[in-house]
Order: structure tokens, then sequence, then C-alpha cells
């Protein structure tokens, strides 16, 4: 039987967001990115002149704000629909300042703790895909099936500078693959919920491989016996 829980850790760009989705989509699952959500978090913190480094007061906003992620609303190549305080910004929360801003905001303890709330909360459901980068660890640890899914951080680079261009936004590719080894070191050295692969999740290595490729791989470990 396919696992009614399911969690899909990695770095940032190695494709979880993408698989994740195409993967629930499949199983007829709900469909979760925690890192839209913190992503979200980060973009209203910047709308409202709130410093990264502000812990006390990204708390409060993580509290205040209504994040709700759901199917696409609009045919433009999104997974999904990200709606902050009722806003469409599923595209916004991808620009150059969020992507600098949101390793700083999801590593504050009580941001953490608002979003991960939420997210046990429609876990508890079941037939949930649940994307991020600490969803085994630490969000659901007890989820049925886990996977680690990630790329060198060239390929990582390389599949974000096609994403960016696929919308007009074109940026050197050594900034991408800086931030994108920033990201890597902010999110591996935090003290709150580290990235790592949990112990019992299953490692899928995607250079070279199509979403597709990566789809069928991942889709293989959710429904084997």
């Amino acid at each position: 039987m396919t696992p009614r829980t399911i969690a899909i850790d990695g770095p940032a760009g190695a494709g979880k967001s993408t698989i994740g989705a195409l993967a629930a989509e499949r199983l007829g699952y709900l469909y979760l990115d925690t890192g839209a959500m913190y992503r979200a978090i980060a973009l209203a913190a910047l709308r409202r002149g709130i410093d990264a480094d502000d812990a006390e007061r990204l708390a409060k906003l993580a509290r205040e704000v209504k994040v709700a992620i759901g199917p696409p609303t609009v045919r433009d190549g999104r997974a999904y629909t990200v709606l902050l305080d009722g806003d469409d910004v599923t595209w916004t929360i991808r620009g150059a300042d969020v992507d600098r801003s949101v390793s700083q905001v999801a590593r504050v303890g009580a941001v953490r703790d608002a979003m991960v709330e939420q997210q046990r909360g429609l876990a508890e459901r079941g037939r949930v895909v649940m994307v991020g980068r600490d969803i085994g660890t630490v969000v659901l640890p007890r989820a049925e099936r886990k996977i680690y899914l990630t790329a060198s951080a060239s390929e990582r680079a390389k599949r974000r500078d096609e994403e960016l261009r696929a919308r007009g936004d074109i940026r050197p590719r050594q900034e991408l693959l800086s931030e994108i080894l920033r990201r890597d070191r902010l999110d591996s050295e935090r003290a709150v919920a580290p990235l790592r692969a949990a112990d019992d999740a299953i490692v899928v290595q995607t250079d070279g491989l199509s979403v597709g490729q990566a789809l069928e791989k991942v889709l293989a470990i959710l429904t084997a016996v």
C-alpha cells in the first residue's frame, strides 16, 4: 500500500517542489511545500521592512499572516498557488530578494514553531506529500516514507537558471551558484532543524535526470511494497 504520509527533503534547487507536486498529483494526495511557506513569511517581512535578524518581530509576523497553498489557479507553469493574506505571491516569493533572506528567516525558532504547528495539523489528515528541509527529521519524524532528493550545486544552479529564463528573469549563472552555496551553508549549519537526510530516508541523486525520470524514480520508491 502507498504510505499515507510522505516526506521529501533536500537542498535548494534539488527539484523537491516540482517532483513533490507531480508525485502528489499522480497519487491523488494533498501537496504541501513548506519552503514556500517560509518564503511567504520572508516576503511579508520584506514588505513590512522587518529585518531578517529581528527574531521577535518575525515570530509575531509568522503568527499573524495567513499563508495558504493550493492547486494551480493560473496556467503559467506553476505547480501550485501560494496566497499571502489572499494575495497571489506564487512567483513573487521566487524573487532574488526573497532568495537572499529566506534562510535567515527560516532559522528563527519561533517562526519554525508557528509553521511546524500548521504543517503537522495538515499531515494529521493523511494522504499528504510534504516537501521541505526538515520534514523527515523534525516535522514528520514518523512519516511512513522519507526521500532525500539532491543534486550537485552546479546542476541546481543550471536548473534555477532555466526556471528564471523561462519567466524572462536573467541572472548570471555564477550569482545563482553562489546563492545556492550560501543557502546550503546556512541551512545545514543553523542551530534549529538543520538540513540533513533522516537516518531512514532514501537518497535520490537527480544529476542528469529529466523531471520525468526523477519523478518515476521517486514514484517507484513510494509505491514499492
